[in-house]
């Protein structure tokens, strides 16, 4: 009886020690956390970056709207808290990606979505609605927007997101589904942090935890 009591227990912290490990996975992978440097000063909605190394991860994510945060290199100060909405691409790439929408002259380019290394769907940035009128007509493109935009992110859960077309119109989100981008985006010079690990850790590990568990068998029964 005192035997089988000791394999119940030992049984469980393994399983413990398992849960923990796969959930600290699975949390690090939400975020998608990048490093990015910008080798030129970019536009993101509401300001522009200089031209420098930034952390850009995924806040939170309400299905069709998503809450993007961008900090210093560090990440020790909150420089924009941004809106953006799915986009797909037509397949993944192995590196970081960050698509611009190019504008004339010396004017900044301005970031128009960001995808995550090995996935197809993205995050497309939301602009304030007077600087998305002004990008839909240099850049002969529908860009989605809001009416207020630096915000909270408490305040971005309910702002409603329109889209402004080049003809100067202003359309409801639901008629602008973006479609898988071309390949035509510019790869950001890009610094990546260590991605979602894979199951090879975990499996070592709960076989260390079996041997471990067959030997003390082995001793009880001796």
């Amino acid at each position: 009886m005192k035997t089988a009591k000791i394999i119940v227990m030992l049984f469980t912290v393994s399983l413990l020690v398992v849960t923990f490990a796969a959930g600290v996975r699975a949390d690090t992978g939400f975020n998608k956390r990048t490093v990015v440097t910008f080798t030129q000063p970019v536009e993101i909605p509401g300001q522009i970056l200089p031209a420098g190394t930034y952390t850009v991860e995924l806040y939170e994510n309400f299905g069709d709207r998503h809450v993007v945060r961008i900090y210093n290199a560090d990440r020790s100060k909150l420089i924009a808290t941004v809106l953006a909405i799915p986009n797909e691409r037509l397949t993944p790439t192995e590196n970081n990606m960050m698509t611009f929408s190019e504008r004339p002259g010396n004017s900044p380019d301005a970031l128009k979505a960001w995808f995550y290394p090995g996935e197809n769907g993205g995050q497309e940035f939301v602009y304030p609605k007077a600087r998305a009128i002004q990008l839909a007509q240099v850049t002969h493109e529908t860009i989605p927007a809001v009416q207020t935009e630096p915000a909270t992110a408490q305040e971005l859960k309910s702002e409603t997101i329109v889209a402004e077309t080049p003809e100067n119109k202003e359309v409801a989100i639901a008629e602008f589904i973006p479609t898988p981008a071309p390949e035509t985006g510019k790869p950001s010079t890009a610094l990546l942090l260590p991605q979602t690990g894979s199951q090879v850790p975990l499996i070592a590990l709960f076989g260390l935890l079996s041997v471990s568990l067959a030997f003390i068998l082995k001793r009880l029964v001796s």
